[in-house]
């Protein structure tokens, strides 16, 4: 019988680095949790080191079908802990617990969107250990002031502290990607409140970045029908706003729409 093996999907390149995939491995902070979760295992190089260190809380998510066969035939002590699905879409029950850990070499092109799923859940994913596309660990981890400093800087910085952990270059993949990756440590910071309404927190920032060429007096007005900005932000460019500024700078805005 032919051995099963994955094909390349969702734009991944599989990890083929021992080496780096127990780095990744040993990159998790020792700390309690009630689970970890591998988005994307695809040929199972993480997963090795992550079953032999946490099987009796270890999950993994892989959505591609050629995977799954694969994985089930070469880690068959997976049982009902490998979930056929999409981790965007997938439903976080009880099963993973209340102190989730997500780990794993992420699509280049949903890691965006899984970013922002773990913000929807953040009161249960307190760690996040991600290997991504290195121009977006950079990104993510960027402070202000910087032209790489953008919306998911700010809104994952908003609860969790951020790490840039190490560089991998493209020979430690198959196929190999155009590009360097890098790993990123996401750590569950103490705020469970912002000090402002996170859904107006969320507008504001998304705004004053579509716009990021323009002051935020023009990318507010333009994104807020009716609302003035005051100094000293209204000079300023989102780039330079940290989020403290977009937490005093929602504030505002929401001052100001319920006074029109």
């Amino acid at each position: 019988m032919t051995e099963v093996r994955p094909k390349k999907q969702l734009g991944q390149h599989f990890l083929a680095d021992n080496r780096i995939a127990q780095r990744i491995v040993d990159s998790v902070n020792q700390e309690e949790f009630s689970s970890i979760v591998e988005v994307g295992p695809g040929m199972g190089v993480l997963t090795k080191g992550l079953l032999t260190k946490y099987a009796d809380k270890f999950f993994a998510v892989e959505v591609d079908e050629e995977s799954v066969a694969y994985l089930h035939k070469n880690y068959p002590g997976f049982g009902q802990n490998l979930i056929y699905g999409d981790f965007l879409n997938i439903p976080i029950d009880d099963k993973f617990g209340n102190s989730i850990v997500v780990i794993g070499n992420l699509p280049y092109n949903i890691s965006s969107q899984i970013f922002f799923k773990i913000l929807d859940l953040r009161q249960r994913v307190h760690q996040v250990v991600a290997m991504v596309q290195r121009e977006v660990a950079q990104r993510i981890a960027e402070k202000p002031g910087s032209k790489t400093y953008g919306i998911l800087s700010v809104l994952l910085q908003a609860y969790y502290n951020i790490e840039y952990l190490f560089t991998v270059n493209e020979g430690s993949f198959i196929p190999p990607p155009k590009v360097k990756s890098a790993v990123i440590r996401l750590t569950r910071n103490s705020v469970n409140e912002l000090g402002c309404n996170p859904a107006l927190f969320v507008r504001v920032v998304k705004t004053a970045f579509n716009q990021r060429r323009k002051t935020l007096r023009n990318s507010i007005r333009s994104g807020f029908e009716g609302v003035e900005i005051d100094e000293p932000f209204a000079s300023k460019r989102a780039e330079q706003l940290s989020v403290a500024d977009f937490v005093t700078l929602t504030n505002s805005i929401e001052a100001k729409i319920a006074s029109l």
